[in-house]
């Protein structure tokens, strides 16, 4: 399969980029690691009649440490994600998250932005930028704005970002003390698509009770699913086996997710428990040891059916 034809502009900064994109409108299209949007164009399911190129664009894939935030520019590469040291310690679930993307190939080229951007529902990274508190850096040609992740993502492929916007930057705030993430989900193969996932953050006190529980699901809904039961039964009170069982069973009740021909909807309902469960408890084992991701580049274990 061939796109259709397109005229081609190599920006050359964010200004570039983006007086390109006020100039050519809806027919112009941004373009970063284009691992979603090469195939929808190839498949004549996307045909714009520009694209912007972003890739050459100095410091847009930056990762830096900015007092006690982590800046991510847009164009960060998956892999990147997975192996720099500041994500590893200060975003431990978007690195654990990253490790579940697609292959090692798609993960070479794929950015961050331009993930957050497609808003594929059943995409690892929305969920664990909502779990961790991200606020995502939008750019126009005329103004500057931030939307919190929770807020980013509107439905299906769609987001809050306005036609004439890109996402330049991702800041993600310093985790408490004694706070452990976790990411899993369970996929018919490596490398698919998860049928359910979830991004799990959990801070505990000196007591070792929970303060903070955060758990968001990607594949069970329209956009990242942030559920309300975990914090409501575990907080102000010890991580437990009834207490991770108990927010297991008030979540499966919880999510109205879609059905397709790898999982109907029931289905999908009893994997966000079992995940619930074993992400809460993974947390809790973090928070408690002082080590957030504690996985050290090795991920929780990916569940194929």
């Amino acid at each position: 399969m061939k796109p259709a034809p397109f005229d081609y502009v190599v920006a050359e900064s964010v200004e570039h980029a983006l007086a390109a994109k006020r100039r050519y409108g809806d027919e112009a299209r941004f373009l970063a690691g284009g691992q979603s949007l090469v195939p929808a164009m190839n498949f004549r399911l996307a045909q714009p009649a520009v694209l912007i190129d972003l890739n050459r664009i100095p410091g847009l894939g930056d990762v830096r440490r900015e007092n006690d935030v982590l800046a991510i520019g847009a164009l960060a590469r998956h892999r990147t994600l997975e192996h720099d040291p500041n994500v590893a310690r200060h975003a431990p679930a978007l690195a654990e998250a990253a490790t579940y993307v697609a292959h090692p190939q798609i993960r070479n080229r794929g950015t961050l932005g331009g993930n957050l951007a497609q808003a594929d529902p059943a995409s690892e990274l929305p969920a664990a930028a909502v779990a961790l508190d991200a606020s995502l850096h939008v750019r126009s040609a005329g103004s500057e704005r931030q939307i919190a992740a929770r807020d980013f993502f509107t439905g299906v492929f769609a987001t809050a970002l306005e036609p004439d916007e890109m996402l330049v930057r991702i800041d993600v705030p310093a985790l408490p003390p004694r706070t452990g993430t976790a990411f899993m989900e369970i996929a018919r193969r490596r490398g698919d698509y998860a049928i359910v996932g979830i991004a799990a953050v959990v801070t505990v006190d000196d007591a070792r009770r929970c303060v903070r529980v955060r758990a968001v699901l990607c594949g069970a809904g329209n956009s990242p699913v942030c559920l309300a039961a975990p914090e409501r039964v575990l907080a102000g009170h010890r991580g437990s086996e009834a207490g991770f069982a108990e927010a297991a069973a008030l979540a499966g009740r919880e999510i109205d997710p879609p059905a397709n021909v790898h999982a109907t909807a029931d289905y999908r309902r009893h994997l966000a428990g079992v995940l619930v469960r074993r992400a809460l408890a993974l947390a809790v084992s973090r928070a408690e040891g002082g080590d957030p991701g504690g996985w050290r580049g090795r991920p929780a274990g990916r569940i194929t059916t």
